[in-house]
């Protein structure tokens, strides 16, 4: 006896899963500039790593004696692969059949998705395009899952508190799809193909007698400025690019330390720049991303979310080889003052480095919270009392250098428990700046000056040098009054100090960080 009948059957139902939607589907997926979804698979991978799972999961179709007459492959391609050596799991929506909603088989994929990664602890990678359910089903007899079905987003939920994940959108993206995206750690869309919508034109046109483009909907400009997803890309090349350069600063799980490469860069590099960067004049401004690019191991810094509470910057950058999560303020946008965007974006941020035991390095110039009609309809002081509240319970090290301004109840959010704090000697430090300090404090006696514009400058020039580093440091309440060029040396030592720690915490021993 043979099972030689049996075995062909197999490799026909594998043969027709290579061929996705048909010649002609995957001819108009590359007429609109966008790539299959196992093009894409195998892009990101390294090179013949992906083992499939599923292949031959479908609908199959049979003759009375049970002969294959027909294959229709599941429409969600899911399994196992590695970038840059390391396992991960990834899959995505078949756009080539039936717009990627999903058929039976390619329902069960998509959902055994999460259940895969936290069970082999690894990274997970989603590529998304495609609608939520289908209005025709997806041809099951049950109506229903039973009731004591565990909810669906359970495994997604685990997945955030344990591995790594990593989205991208790379066409029309809505509905369950839509959902899985913003459920991850790092998001990218792709600036002209992807779309990301809750529903399409069709039902938003059907529901609120409206009718709208999909691109006016769910476009890129309007999802890197709302905070939907964290980064544009150019294309699908470069949205491939920065997941992988995102996981490359990220342990496997929550078990495992963040992978410390060899460094090329001296840990003991002084720049020059540093010294006249931030310039004398308080009005003046400067730019916070050539101090970082200055201060980390040089071309690592990966900034995320840049679209979105622009006033923020949060990234991932390495010192000495060590991942580290970056936290500064951009003095370029309202003066780097922490809005209510601006507060979400850390509060995210933050429980992500939280989450994989990232060690956090903020380069704080934070005048306060944002203030104004906008600010307070936006809700900023509850948005950003949590950002503060988000760093106050971190038990992540912290190194925190205040390059100038660092006021008010916002400048909390920039010391995590413990904080390793040095300052430059442009530091301000205080409740308030000292030009809202002295309107408020000293209003009428400036009014009733011979000169109120000559008292107002003495005072404000007056509360400035009380807000100085320099009593600070001499009282012990920074640690170091450092030359700024002695950044990059500083944080680089500190990056050794913490190894211990950072080791504890991957072992689940949540203490609070010492010095």
């Amino acid at each position: 006896m043979s099972w030689r009948k049996q075995v062909e059957e197999i490799e026909r139902k594998r043969a027709r899963a290579q061929q996705l939607g048909g010649e002609d589907a995957v001819k108009r997926q590359h007429d609109k500039g966008r790539l299959t979804v196992r093009e894409r698979i195998d892009a990101l991978l390294d090179q013949g790593s992906f083992q499939e799972i599923g292949a031959g999961a479908g609908a199959a179709e049979r003759d009375p004696s049970g002969a294959l007459t027909g294959f229709t492959p599941a429409n969600f391609v899911l399994g196992f692969g590695k970038i840059d050596g390391r396992p991960c799991i990834v899959g995505g929506e078949d756009f080539t059949s039936k717009g990627g909603s999903p058929n039976e088989a390619g329902l069960r994929k998509s959902i055994y998705t999460e259940e895969l990664a936290c069970q082999y602890r690894v990274p997970l990678v989603r590529l998304h395009e495609g609608g939520g359910g289908s209005v025709a089903g997806t041809g099951s007899r049950t109506v229903g899952n039973p009731v004591f079905t565990p909810p669906r987003f359970r495994s997604v939920a685990r997945a955030l508190a344990t591995v790594p994940v990593a989205s991208a959108a790379l066409g029309p993206v809505a509905g369950m799809p839509a959902a899985r995206l913003v459920a991850s750690h790092f998001t990218v869309m792709t600036r002209e193909t992807a779309q990301v919508m809750v529903a399409g034109p069709a039902v938003v046109e059907r529901a609120l007698n409206r009718t709208h483009r999909k691109e006016e909907l769910g476009g890129a400009e309007m999802h890197t400025r709302n905070g939907v997803v964290d980064n544009l890309a150019e294309d699908e090349a470069d949205a491939l690019d920065q997941i992988r350069r995102f996981l490359s600063y990220l342990p496997q799980n929550i078990w495992e330390p963040a992978p410390v490469l060899p460094a090329d860069d001296d840990p003991d590099r002084r720049e020059e720049k540093l010294l006249s960067l931030v310039p004398e004049s308080r009005r003046q401004g400067y730019d916070m991303r050539a101090l970082i690019d200055l201060v980390v191991d040089r071309g690592t810094f990966f900034e995320m979310t840049a679209g979105y509470g622009r006033g923020q910057i949060t990234g991932l950058a390495r010192l000495n080889g060590q991942p580290v999560g970056v936290f500064a303020n951009d003095c370029m946008v309202y003066a780097g003052a922490m809005t209510a965007a601006g507060s979400q974006k850390v509060r995210r941020f933050v429980s992500m480095c939280e989450t994989f035991h990232l060690p956090v390095v903020a380069l704080v110039d934070e005048p306060g919270f944002m203030i104004g009609l906008e600010a307070e309809r936006a809700g900023t002081i509850r948005y950003g009392v949590e950002a503060a509240l988000a760093v106050a319970d971190c038990t992540v090290p912290w190194a925190s250098v205040i390059v100038r301004k660092s006021f008010g109840v916002a400048a909390l959010a920039h010391y995590g428990p413990g904080a390793f704090v040095l300052a430059w000697p442009s530091a301000e430090i205080g409740a308030v700046p000292a030009e809202g300090g002295v309107a408020v404090a000293f209003g009428r006696e400036i009014a009733a000056a011979d000169d109120p514009e000559a008292r107002r400058v003495a005072l404000e020039a007056a509360m400035a040098s009380q807000q100085s580093s320099v009593p600070r440091a001499e009282s012990f309440s920074v640690h170091e009054l450092i030359d700024p060029r002695e950044t990059r040396p500083a944080l680089c030592r500190w990056v050794e100090r913490v190894q211990p720690l950072l080791r504890a915490l991957t072992r689940g021993e949540r203490e609070r960080p010492p010095v």
